[in-house]
């Protein structure tokens, strides 16, 4: 018999699926309707969280974003990056074909751990992505400690 590792987040996927499939049904909506012209709805840029250089890094896809456009954030150890990415103006609605990208406003916020040090954040955007550098404190970086032989 062989052994099958628990993972507790799988059946949440799979009842995440289900009630999605239940409202499509309810709704009456289609594969067509998914595929209609249609600019609404919300959107998540992808984001991702790396350690660098003795920080935190955050990078966050925003393409055809203005910086006015963005807003980012930081209360009670709360990072919060706000935003809305609209539908050029130079092309009418009437001239698309198909919209596949996502508009509208988002909302994402991260937990930050204590050992950033919040009033050191700094932020980029640059060719379509928001660098945010989260330094950590100087006590919470790893350090090597000399081990001494007792004679």
């Amino acid at each position: 018999m062989s052994m099958v590792r628990f993972d507790p987040f799988r059946d949440l996927a799979v009842l995440q699926d289900r009630m999605n499939r239940l409202f499509h049904d309810a709704h009456g909506w289609s594969r067509r309707d998914e595929d209609a012209l249609s600019t609404r709805g919300s959107w998540v840029p992808p984001v991702d969280i790396y350690e660098q250089d003795g920080a935190l890094v955050l990078k966050a896809e925003l393409p055809d974003m203005r910086r006015e456009d963005i807003e980012l954030s930081v209360e009670n150890s709360t990072l919060t990056l706000r935003g809305e990415r609209t539908v050029s103006a130079d092309v009418k609605q009437e001239s698309f074909h198909r919209i596949e990208r996502a508009y509208g406003s988002f909302d994402r916020s991260f937990t930050l751990p204590a050992a950033v040090d919040v009033t050191k954040i700094a932020a980029e955007y640059k060719d379509g992505v928001l660098s945010v550098r989260l330094p950590l404190r100087e006590e919470a970086k790893a350090r090597t400690i000399k081990v001494e032989v007792a004679a």
